[in-house]
Parts: C-alpha cells; structure tokens; sequence
C-alpha cells in the first residue's frame, strides 16, 4: 500500500445505467478523478472523462459552486469540506468514542500502531488510529477503505457476518489481490474465516502492506458487531511466538473493554 490514494472511482467501472441521476454520479467522477489526481483544469478532466471540455468546465464550476471544490490558478482541487464532514461523521460515532482511550492504551502496551475499523458496504474502513506513524508505514488514514478479505482487521468482521452476507460478498471466481500475499481463492477464504471465528481473531502476514502484519479481534457488545481493532506492526516481529501471542492478548483486551465502554457510552 503506497501513501498515494487509492482510485476506486466510477469511471474504472463505467457509471452505471441503474442509477437514476446520472449527472450526480457523473459529478462524484469529476470528485474521483480530482482525489486521484490531486488537482486538475477542465482540459484534463474532459480527456479523463470522455466529454468536452465545456462539459467539464460546467461541472467543475458546478461543484465549485457548493464549496466542496475549490480552484486555484486555473486548477480545481477538492476542498477540506470534505474533511469537515468527515471529521463530523466519526466524532459523532459512539463506536469511536468508546474506543479513543483504550486504542491510545493499546498502542502504548504493544508499542505499535494501533488501529480502529468498521465494515461498510463490504470493506473495511479505517476511523482511527494511535501510534507512532514512523515506526510502520501502512499508508492508512481516517477514512481508508479497503476490501474486508484483504487483511487481518477486514477478516475478522468477515467471519461474524451473517452467512448470506459472507456469500453475497464471496460470490465470486477470484477477489482482489491487494498484495501477493493477499488471500483471493473464495474456498480458501472460508477455510480460514472458520479458523478466526473459533480463535477470536486474525493475523495476515503481507497481504495488505508488504513487511507488515496485523492482528485482529471484533469488538462485539451483546451480540452486536460494532467494528474491529487491531495492531500493526513489522512480520518480522510478529513471527516471534511470544510476541505474538502478547499482541493478541492485548488486542483481545482492547477489544473487550471497548465493548464495555460502549455498553455505557
């Protein structure tokens, strides 16, 4: 995983004729294409696109007007109004708030970068983390997202998922491979979703960021799947037997006590 955002966006898949609006899925393009790009002008927005440059003007200046693109020197970029509603969305989480304090005692125990995640529409997403971002570079940040068979935090919501939910997103001949270690066999999957759910967590060696690894609990309130925590740190360190096993100690200890807090949140 490289520092540089990862483009997920309409366009890689073509904007699909289901939905019903299509200027409003042609504008998050625009927002795609703008992440990805970082910034850009009209002209390179209608070769990206496929439309003429007035179109892309029109959009650009059409987004600009909601405050949510800004331009600058004849380029657009987009705004930190996204992260004003970004920042809103997760202080408003009770999850997180349950959480902050107990992943700041984590990553202080293991001495790793500890992180806070939730499953939504069939990834895993990142809302926070505490540590030093030196110690390991996963190329994280609030807001992250990536497929939940990818890595440690993912599967371990995977394999509490409800069965039609876990069939729904495994109906396929072959998922992503994020790295070359990532597991893409459906079958083989399952084998190993079996495993975490009766160990209670979830190690994956490289498959999300080559050199690291991560361990991995669910946090569960009363039958309620709230998230998952875990802690990354260099596969080097977590091949050592002790280690490890202090690792998921202290993750399972984590996840525990977030669950109690959110109890009484």
């Amino acid at each position: 995983m490289s520092d540089s955002i990862s483009y997920r966006g309409l366009r890689s898949e073509g904007v699909s004729s289901d939905i019903p609006l299509q200027t409003v899925a042609r504008a998050f393009e625009v927002l795609d294409l703008l992440e990805r790009e970082r910034e850009a002008g009209p002209a390179e927005i209608a070769e990206l696109m496929d439309v003429t440059r007035s179109t892309a003007h029109d959009y650009l200046v059409s987004l600009e007007a909601t405050g949510f693109v800004v331009r600058e020197a004849g380029t657009y970029r987009i705004s930190y109004r996204f992260l004003e509603r970004g920042s809103l969305l997760k202080y408003r989480n009770r999850y997180f708030h349950s959480s902050d304090v107990v992943l700041r005692k984590l990553s202080e125990q293991s001495d790793e970068l500890a992180q806070l995640g939730q499953e939504e529409a069939g990834d895993w997403v990142m809302l926070h983390e505490e540590g030093d971002l030196t110690s390991v570079q996963t190329g994280t940040y609030p807001g992250f997202r990536t497929p939940l068979h990818s890595h440690a935090a993912g599967k371990v919501l995977l394999a509490h998922l409800p069965d039609e939910r876990v069939d729904e997103l495994l109906d396929v001949d072959e998922l992503a491979a994020v790295t070359e270690h990532t597991v893409t066999d459906p079958a083989v999957l399952r084998e190993e979703l079996e495993t975490i759910t009766d160990q209670g967590y979830a190690i994956d060696r490289e498959e999300q960021v080559i050199g690291i690894g991560f361990v991995s609990c669910p946090v569960i309130e009363d039958t309620e799947l709230l998230g998952s925590v875990s802690v990354a740190c260099p596969t080097g360190r977590l091949e050592q037997d002790e280690y490890r096993a202090e690792l998921i100690q202290n993750v399972r200890a984590a996840a525990e006590e977030i669950a109690v807090n959110y109890r009484f949140y």
